[in-house]
């Protein structure tokens, strides 16, 4: 699944557009490498989001290409949350 995909059906970030932009300016981060959005996650991999203010690091657990949203947490797993 590709992450801007990922990043919205998980909804950690709104909208598809807004992940494709933060992944176009380098604010997304798969395995310590700067990620374009059309980037394929693995169950396992390590995504860092640099929001405004805070960092979030996840895992990803499950890549389903729809789900609910009390569902959506269960995509990934937080492991840590800095604020800047």
């Amino acid at each position: 699944m590709r992450v801007d995909k990922f990043l919205k059906v998980s909804r950690l970030i709104k909208r598809r557009s807004v992940a494709k932009e933060a992944s176009d300016s380098a604010k997304i981060i798969v395995n310590g490498k700067a990620a374009k959005p059309s980037t394929i996650l693995k169950i396992g991999d390590k995504i860092e989001i640099n929001y405004f203010k805070k960092k979030v690091v996840v895992i990803v657990k499950a890549l389903t290409m729809s789900t609910k949203k009390e569902d959506a947490e269960g995509m990934y797993e937080v492991v840590e949350i800095i604020d800047n």
